[in-house]
C-alpha cells in the first residue's frame, strides 16, 4: 500500500515525491506544471498582501523611528509641543491674573522705572499677557524657580534694558522670602541679590557691549564717541565664572550710526589703533567673542545660557500711523497690526545672531522678545520717572523731547520677558 502524503509535507517535498514515481511518465512536466499553476492562483493574493504588508511595516518602522534623541538640558523637567513658538502669539487682557505683583510691594525697582510712583496717570499697561498661538505659557512657579537656585548662582550680564529684566526677576521672586532673608548690594559694575535661605544669588553685572569699552563705569558711562576693544572679553568674563545660568544681552550700545569704532590694542596706548567696521561686522565680532568665551568657561551639562534679543524703541509715531514727530509719550494702547516692525530693530542684527548662534557648538537658548515688545508702545517709562538732570522750560512744555521709549515700566512688559525665561529654562 501507498503511504499517504503526511498533511504536514511542503509544496516542494510533494513535487520531489512526483518527481520520483513518475521519473519516466510523459505526464511528468505536464502534472509539475499544472500543479505549479494552481499553487500560484490559489495563493497569488496572499503573497501579495504578505509583501504589501513587510513594506508597510517596513515603513511605519522608519516613520515611527524617533528622531536622534536630544541631550536633556539642565533644569528642564518637561517640553512645550514642538510645533509650539511660544514667541509667536498675541496679547490678551488679563485683569484677574495681572499684574504678577505691585509697583509699591517691590522695593528693588530703580526709580527710572517706577511709573506710577512719578506720576503716570493709568495703568492699563500692567493687565496684558503673552498667549502663544500654538500653546499656553505655563505659569510662573516662584517656589519652584527659588527651589531650583537654591545653591546656586544666576547671573544677567548687559545693559539697563538687561537690568531692567533682573530687577523684574527680583520683584517676581521676593515675596516668598523673609525681610530678614535676603538683601541687594551694588560694588561698582556687579549687583547682586541674596536668597540667604536657598543660599542663592541673582546678580546683575554691568557690561553694555560684553567687552571692555570706554562706556564699562557702571554710573558714568554716557558717552556717545563707543569704542569697544577687539578680544577684551576676559576682563568682564572672570566676573562670570561659575555661574550655573546666564542670560546675556547687548544690542541698544552698538547702535552709533553706520559705523563703529574698534581698538586694536589696550586703552593705556599713548596712540591708539582704532578701526571703523560696520554696525553689524562690530556687533559679530562681539557675538563670536561672547561665544568662544561660553565654550570655553561654561559646562553644558551643568550650565545653561541665554541670550536676549533687541529690545525695541518707539521714537517715531509716524511708523505706526501717528502724527509726525511724536514718539511713546501719551500712547497708552498697543500696536495692533501683527506684521509691525519698528526701524529702531535692526533686522540686520537678528541676522547677525542668526548666522553666529547657527554656528555654535554649544546651546544657547535664544529669548525672542523682539516682535512681541515691538507692539508695547504703551508699555515704556515715557517720562514717568526720576529723571537724571532738572528738566529745562522748553522740555517741560514739550514732553515729547524727553520721554524715555527705551526703557519700560515695571511691573509690566519685562515679567513677561522672565516668563518666557521661565518657560524656557524648564520646558524648553
Amino acid at each position: 500500500m501507498k503511504t499517504p502524503l503526511s498533511s504536514s509535507s511542503s509544496p516542494a517535498a510533494a513535487s520531489s515525491s512526483l518527481l520520483r514515481r513518475a521519473r519516466l511518465s510523459p505526464y511528468y512536466f505536464f502534472t509539475l506544471f499544472a500543479f505549479i499553476v494552481f499553487v500560484a492562483i490559489l495563493y497569488t493574493e496572499d503573497f501579495g498582501c504578505i509583501f504589501n504588508r513587510l513594506d508597510d511595516s517596513d515603513r511605519l518602522i522608519r516613520r515611527s523611528t524617533p528622531p536622534k534623541k536630544r541631550v536633556k538640558l539642565p533644569f528642564s523637567v518637561g517640553g512645550t509641543p514642538e510645533a509650539c513658538d511660544v514667541f509667536d502669539g498675541r496679547w490678551v487682557w488679563d485683569k484677574e491674573n495681572r499684574p504678577l505683583y505691585e509697583e509699591s510691594e517691590c522695593p528693588y525697582i530703580q526709580p527710572q522705572l517706577t511709573c506710577q510712583e512719578h506720576g503716570r496717570p493709568e495703568k492699563d499697561y500692567q493687565f496684558w499677557r503673552w498667549q502663544p498661538h500654538g500653546c499656553s505659557l505655563p505659569s510662573f512657579n516662584a517656589t519652584l524657580m527659588l527651589e531650583t537656585l537654591r545653591g546656586k548662582r544666576m547671573m544677567f550680564v548687559g545693559d539697563s534694558l538687561n537690568r531692567g529684566q533682573y530687577v523684574s526677576l527680583v520683584c517676581l521672586l521676593h515675596g516668598l522670602i523673609p525681610e530678614e532673608a535676603k538683601s541687594m548690594e551694588t560694588n561698582g559694575s556687579l549687583t547682586i541679590f541674596r536668597a540667604k535661605d536657598y543660599n542663592a544669588t541673582i546678580e546683575f553685572y554691568w557690561a553694555p557691549f560684553l567687552l571692555e569699552s570706554n562706556s564699562d563705569d557702571a554710573v558714568i558711562h554716557r558717552i556717545s564717541d563707543r569704542i569697544v576693544r577687539r578680544g577684551s572679553i576676559n576682563k568682564h568674563g572672570r566676573h562670570w565664572k561659575g555661574a550655573d545660568i546666564v542670560v546675556f544681552n547687548t544690542y541698544l550700545w552698538w547702535m552709533t550710526g553706520i559705523k563703529f569704532k574698534i581698538l586694536q590694542g589696550s586703552f593705556d596706548d599713548e596712540v591708539k589703533d582704532i578701526v571703523e567696521l560696520s554696525t553689524e561686522d562690530a556687533y559679530r565680532m562681539g557675538m563670536k567673542s561672547m561665544l568662544r568665551w561660553v565654550r570655553k568657561n561654561m559646562d553644558p551639562k551643568k550650565t545653561r545660557v541665554f541670550f536676549t534679543s533687541m529690545s525695541p524703541s518707539h521714537h517715531k509715531s509716524i511708523e505706526w500711523g501717528g502724527e509726525p514727530g511724536g514718539n511713546c509719550y501719551n500712547q497708552t494702547t498697543m500696536i495692533q497690526d501683527p506684521s509691525y516692525w519698528g526701524s529702531d530693530s535692526r533686522k540686520s542684527i537678528m541676522q547677525v545672531i542668526g548666522q553666529v548662534f547657527s554656528e555654535s557648538s554649544f546651546p544657547v537658548t535664544f529669548l525672542n522678545i523682539t516682535q512681541l515688545s515691538n507692539y508695547r508702545k504703551d508699555a515704556h517709562t515715557s517720562i514717568y520717572k526720576k529723571q537724571w538732570s532738572p528738566l529745562t522750560p522748553e522740555q517741560i512744555a514739550n514732553p515729547v523731547s524727553y520721554a524715555d521709549c527705551v526703557h519700560w515700566c515695571l511691573p509690566g512688559l519685562q515679567d513677561t520677558w522672565n516668563e518666557l525665561l521661565f518657560a524656557k529654562l524648564f520646558y524648553p
